[in-house]
């Protein structure tokens, strides 16, 4: 994450989509979903349309079926993921300005009347910074905002979701220039 600090503007970039691991995600099912559906293709037809996808021993109903059906729902999945790292979704930027009293948040969806979002807030109505961290098989890290009378706002979802201690680093810093407390920390 790309951080622009000066005494009294934060600007902190967010990938949104753009990230290494989308792409791996959206290479990997769509090369396994390929396979399944050229299986299930292959299984219709009783031949083998990729030399090493031996299916001549797979019954089209229900297997080479099924297979078929799995196959097409990894291309069309692989496809969604493509259209969220190709359009940008869940990127923007977190701006905190002091001079003008205002926290902004800004993310790009996907294309339509409600692409662009953006929220406001007071910096005057946060409360604290507060970081929630899961351990488990998976452990993840989030950064939130915690304002006065809403829920919490959750400042980055995607990102270094393994690096606690990168979150708690940048946590302390926000806490620090926004002079709020911080929540969360052992």
């Amino acid at each position: 994450m790309k951080i622009e600090s000066y005494p009294n503007f934060r600007l902190e970039y967010v990938a949104g989509g753009r990230i290494f691991i989308s792409y791996f995600w959206t290479f990997s099912i769509f090369v396994g979903g390929f396979g399944f559906f050229i299986v299930g293709i292959s299984s219709y037809l009783k031949y083998n349309l990729i030399p090493f996808f031996h299916a001549e021993n797979i019954l089209f109903i229900p297997q080479g079926a099924v297979m078929s059906f799995y196959g097409i729902a990894g291309i069309f999945l692989s496809f969604y993921l493509l259209s969220i790292i190709f359009f940008g979704v869940g990127s923007g930027f977190n701006e905190f300005n002091k001079n003008e009293g205002i926290i902004r948040i800004f993310r790009w969806g996907f294309p339509g009347k409600n692409r662009r979002i953006e929220i406001l807030f007071f910096i005057k109505d946060i409360e604290s910074i507060r970081i929630n961290s899961k351990d488990a098989i998976f452990p993840r890290s989030t950064l939130y905002l915690k304002i006065r009378g809403m829920p919490d706002m959750p400042l980055d979802l995607t990102e270094e979701i393994f690096n606690l201690e990168r979150i708690e680093q940048r946590g302390t810093e926000l806490a620090s220039f926004l002079r709020l407390p911080i929540e969360g920390l052992e």
